[in-house]
């Protein structure tokens, strides 16, 4: 398995100390937590995207560009790029423009958000969110395979003239996931395209995404695509990771600050069922415990699921120095283990993109390529896929 850090980056009061970082010291922490990440082995690092609430991620591009600046080795994605809301050509120079800065390391997450507020907040219907996903995603794909790309669509002005985004990506166009968390649409979305899937596994019991992840799975083979670009993310549970000597230690130190979070969080249709630390322990996503626990419950999640990459948030509410030890222990108690149960072809040589950083070589498997990849598969299995 593969490790991810990932950071929405929610600015909010310890719910027990009232002790708050500056917005300066808390975008800081970012870059220093993602530095620290690359030194422990860390595969990836993910900066999430959030218009609205209390969250300081509405510039990914910049945080993940500072990020691209003081690092070499680790991978750099989103979490999710809300491309509902946002303009695909922007998107395509702004995140080709990171691709380049960290020569190849970028890999998109895109999704249409976790915030109904950020669609009138762009001027965009609620009622419209899958549309503009759907639609956006399509120019997106087009504006990095292709140079002088004509298109016209319902929710954008039509490209009328040959139009090439600048810069172009590092090696190709880097690798896309599909964020999905509530619907089976993301997921129809990602197994349309052959792209990878990244399920939320955040607040909800485990059985709610693994119907989205099994839909994916039926519509991938539907759709007749290579099973070397099927992947899956997994996400944590919401409160970030917590480890402690032993589970009631974590519990007993962790639990007043991820339950009074828990209690101050309402939003209805989305908040947590796991509303206490025991009930969140025992069985919510939350990787709270001592590292064996931590480890158990990590491969119990794989069984179901299947996933390539782990993703785990810090608790950021707690000082900073804590969060630091807990990722140390992490990489150092619970990832080598995991790895050996759990072992995956993700960014390594059987993966078409594992070989995309400059690091790796550099390769470039670009959309014909993947397309082409797709295409074979379907030929040499038409007993299968013929209509």
């Amino acid at each position: 398995m593969k490790f991810q850090v990932l950071d929405i980056i929610p600015h909010l009061k310890n719910p027990l100390t009232g002790a708050i970082v500056s917005t300066a010291d808390r975008l800081n922490q970012v870059v220093r937590t993602a530095q620290r990440a690359e030194e422990l082995g860390y595969d990836s690092f993910s900066v999430g995207e959030r218009h609205a609430g209390e969250f300081i991620s509405s510039s990914p591009t910049t945080v993940l560009a500072a990020i691209a600046a003081v690092t070499s080795r680790i991978r750099l994605q989103s979490g999710v790029t809300v491309l509902s809301v946002l303009d695909p050509v922007r998107v395509a120079e702004d995140y080709a423009t990171i691709d380049q800065l960290s020569r190849g390391r970028l890999e998109l997450v895109i999704g249409k958000g976790n915030e109904v507020l950020q669609y009138p907040l762009f001027g965009l219907d609620l009622d419209d969110q899958w549309d503009l996903l759907a639609e956006k995603y399509g120019l997106l794909r087009r504006l990095w395979s292709e140079e002088n790309v004509t298109w016209s669509g319902r929710f954008r002005p039509a490209l009328t003239e040959p139009t090439t985004t600048t810069p172009r990506p590092f090696a190709g166009a880097p690798r896309v996931w599909h964020g999905s968390a509530t619907t089976l649409t993301s997921a129809a979305l990602a197994a349309k395209w052959g792209d990878p899937l990244f399920t939320a596994n955040a607040i909800q019991p485990r059985e709610n995404y693994q119907v989205l992840i099994d839909h994916y799975r039926e519509e991938y083979e539907r759709h007749g695509h290579d099973p070397r670009h099927q992947f899956l993310g997994s996400g944590s549970g919401a409160g970030g990771v917590f480890i402690a000597d032993t589970t009631q230690e974590a519990k007993k130190q962790f639990g007043p600050v991820y339950e009074a979070l828990t209690a101050g969080r309402n939003v209805p249709g989305n908040n947590s069922p796991f509303r206490d630390i025991d009930h969140a322990v025992a069985e919510g996503p939350a990787l709270v415990g001592s590292p064996e626990q931590v480890v158990d419950k990590i491969l119990s999640y794989h069984q179901l699921y299947g996933h390539d990459l782990q993703s785990i948030s810090l608790p950021t509410t707690l000082p900073f120095e804590q969060q630091l030890e807990i990722l140390e222990r992490f990489a150092l108690e619970v990832i080598p283990k995991v790895r050996a149960a759990a072992p995956t072809n993700l960014w390594e040589s059987p993966d078409p993109f594992g070989g995309r950083p400059e690091s790796a070589g550099a390769t470039e498997p670009d959309a014909a390529a993947v397309a082409a990849d797709h295409d074979n598969y379907r030929s040499d299995h038409a007993h299968v896929y013929a209509h």
